[in-house]
């Protein structure tokens, strides 16, 4: 997908990912832009499975693309601050 596209948002990251057959309603994201409403430095996506949670982040802050398995949060999500919805 980023071979693909180089500037793929999030909502492209968690479509991937429901396509590889991952649980949409289990999925966070942060938003492509900034408060300001710049492009966001970076992203971040996680899916939370059982305890445990699949995160990501793309971005140049993050020198492309990163992942990694962490526990889940005590909320039942994976990531911390705002993010927007994932559709279900």
């Amino acid at each position: 997908m980023i071979a693909a596209d180089a500037s793929a948002g999030g909502r492209a990251f968690i479509d991937a990912l429901v396509a590889a057959g991952f649980d949409r309603t289990a999925m966070q994201v942060t938003s492509d832009t900034t408060t300001l409403g710049e492009p966001a430095d970076s992203i971040q996506f996680s899916v939370r499975i059982g305890d445990r949670c699949l995160v990501g982040q793309y971005g140049p802050a993050s020198d492309g693309y990163r992942s990694a398995e962490r526990p889940g949060l005590g909320t039942g999500g994976c990531l911390i601050g705002a993010t927007v919805p994932v559709g279900g």
